[in-house]
């Protein structure tokens, strides 16, 4: 919120049914799969690019509160894995939130690497497209690593480009800007894909 209001404890009125007040993540709600991803990584010799399956729950929540502020909402899983292959290559959890009052989207981000952060940027309710960026310095749109990934692979900044334009699909492509000991410059690495819904969403228990 831009400014605080005098009043940071009233709750205001709000509609039950996330899945109409999501603004632009109401395409986003469901259970999607896509095959086309693209990761580019470090590795010692300097870096690898794979392609990999994702498999990416997206399931509304009940409306949030904080005091005066309003948020809606999808928590999501997703998975991703090699083609042809059942270890998982990467997991995460967290939530994709919206703010209607001031069209602000918030991604948090937790991974079992010992790395949590949360991404924010603006987007109109009715947005085809939007952005979320996160530093490692900002208290508000972080970054946070454990000791061992802060000092041999520090994530200094994260943005991730969403495009929700297609009805049935969405597709991303995000940029995770590391410095890793002992390289001269920081590193980019790059994911992207392109998600098909196989599923509908589960409307949030009070819409139902």
């Amino acid at each position: 919120m831009s400014e605080l209001p005098s009043d940071i404890f009233t709750e205001p009125d709000f509609d039950p049914n996330t899945l109409a007040n999501l603004g632009p993540l109401a395409t986003m709600a469901g259970t999607f799969s896509g095959d086309e991803g693209r990761d580019v990584h470090p590795v010692e010799s300097g870096s690898e690019e794979s392609g990999f399956v994702e498999h990416y729950k997206l399931e509304p929540i009940d409306p949030q509160t904080n005091g005066p502020q309003l948020l809606y909402g999808l928590r999501y899983h997703t998975r991703i894995v090699k083609p042809g292959e059942i270890e998982t290559f990467h997991d995460q959890v967290g939530y994709w939130l919206y703010e209607p009052a001031t069209e602000t989207v918030m991604l948090t981000i937790a991974i079992p690497r010992g790395q949590v952060a949360m991404a924010t940027g603006h987007a109109a309710s009715n947005a085809r497209g939007f952005e979320v960026i996160a530093t490692r310095e900002s208290l508000t749109a972080g970054i946070l690593s454990n000791p061992f990934l802060d000092a041999a692979f520090t994530t200094t900044s994260f943005s991730m480009q969403v495009d929700v334009s297609q009805e049935d699909a969405w597709s991303y492509a995000q940029t995770t800007l590391l410095v890793i000991r002992g390289r001269p410059a920081p590193f980019e690495h790059t994911d992207r894909n392109r998600l098909v819904r196989r599923a509908p969403a589960t409307p949030n228990p009070t819409a139902k």
